[in-house]
């Protein structure tokens, strides 16, 4: 990459700014360091400079701020060449045309009819097909539990990753054949242990399957996602192929990983909090604040990229210089103490509800896909501790891994013990 802002990795600028790790060592103190630079802060991300938003009154006023748009064209970095496709995170900005990567009008007209293959409507209508998914995952995980030689499984593998992907994959006609392709080239995409260059690779081949997809379902339509998106005419002007491949390899990534996430960190979360997990199986404490507190407490995302400044922003005494790119911190944000109290680093199940927070983002981008997730997540967790009541973690909570992803917020793995 040329950039002239490349440090060591590890080494603390002298002007205050937060390296952000890659290898994601150290979660929490990260989120402390970003929380102490202040509601904006700066950070470098592999060599670039940005801003990040720290806090949840700012971040609510910038992402609907018309000034930070998704365009990279308009990011100084990039037009002068300082970043080049050479950065290792450039897959995670510039990704194509899709209803991610555009704003105004253009969202709108690629946003729409994904949003309306989501309503509450159709979601209750594909309610059965999630809880048949969770049902039969629910038996492989027992299955696998009493293969094992010391009852131990792995529940992301087993569990928590493979329904999500069922799920989206069932709503863009996704064969199930193609599950254990998608999950390893997502997972090596979003990994900082992947070479650059097999990374461009993998971008190249999900483009090239989505584009048979297409293809496919081109010629020959049915009823899921992928068809409607081809067949849509919104504003009178039909999406391109690479709109819709755009907006197909964008959904896949978030409609599974995002969903991971949520469900592992809320097991998780229990699982270290036993007296909490006590009140929600004796049916005090709904399912649904467990999800909204852990959205909030332990964010499936934790660095979104990234917005640009089209001209300079005054945000109290800093100036957000046009051309330049901001971060929101999710994860900050769900820990920030003006919003959430002097208690938000705890995980407390009984805080005031609503629990608001903005895990999934805010105004014209915010996820399409919050409402399937969170469906996903009500479906998922009752029904596990419901069969699985003495379910324990394998190993200490200190020895679980994150992944090396830096912007989501995700395991190696989690060993449990199923059956107690």
């Amino acid at each position: 990459m040329s950039c002239p802002y490349t440090t060591a990795h590890g080494a603390a600028p002298s002007d205050g700014t937060v390296v952000i790790d890659p290898m994601v060592q150290d979660l929490d103190g990260e989120t402390a360091r970003l929380r102490a630079a202040g509601p904006l802060a700066r950070i470098e991300l592999l060599g670039v400079p940005a801003w990040t938003v720290t806090r949840y009154g700012l971040a609510r006023q910038l992402l609907v701020d018309p000034r930070l748009v998704k365009d990279i064209d308009a990011w100084e970095l990039w037009r002068s060449g300082a970043v080049t496709r050479a950065w290792p995170l450039i897959g995670m900005i510039d990704a194509g045309r899709s209803m991610f990567t555009v704003d105004g009008a253009e969202h709108r007209r690629l946003r729409a009819k994904t949003s309306q293959a989501l309503t509450p409507r159709r979601l209750e209508e594909i309610r059965p097909r999630i809880e048949r998914f969770t049902e039969e995952l629910l038996d492989s995980l027992a299955e696998h539990a009493e293969r094992s030689a010391d009852g131990v499984v792995d529940l992301k593998a087993v569990y928590a990753q493979p329904l999500p992907m069922r799920v989206v994959g069932m709503l863009m006609g996704v064969d199930e054949s193609e599950h254990p392709m998608l999950l390893r080239r997502y997972k090596a995409f979003f990994s900082m242990l992947t070479p650059h260059e097999e990374r461009l690779a993998l971008l190249a081949e999900l483009d090239e399957f989505y584009a048979a997809l297409v293809r496919e379902r081109t010629a020959r339509p049915t009823d899921d996602l992928t068809s409607a998106l081809i067949l849509a005419d919104e504003g009178g002007e039909p999406l391109t192929e690479e709109e819709v491949i755009g907006n197909l390899k964008a959904m896949v990534a978030a409609g599974h990983e995002t969903t991971i996430g949520l469900i592992l960190n809320s097991v998780r979360a229990l699982l270290t909090h036993p007296d909490q997990l006590r009140r929600v199986l004796d049916g005090e404490i709904a399912w649904e604040t467990v999800i909204e507190e852990s959205l909030r407490w332990d964010t499936p995302t934790t660095h979104l990229l990234m917005r640009f400044a089209t001209e300079d922003i005054q945000v109290g005494d800093v100036v957000i210089a046009k051309g330049e790119g901001v971060v929101v911190s999710y994860r900050a944000v769900g820990r920030d103490t003006e919003q959430h109290g002097p208690d938000a680093d705890d995980f407390d199940i009984t805080r005031p509800t609503p629990i608001r927070h903005m895990a999934f983002g805010h105004g014209p981008h915010i996820c399409p896909g919050a409402a399937l997730s969170r469906v996903e997540a009500g479906i998922a967790l009752p029904a596990l501790f419901a069969r699985f009541p003495g379910l324990r973690a394998a190993v200490p909570d200190h020895e679980i891994r994150k992944l090396p992803v830096m912007t989501q917020n995700d395991m190696e793995a989690f060993p449990v013990l199923p059956l107690g």
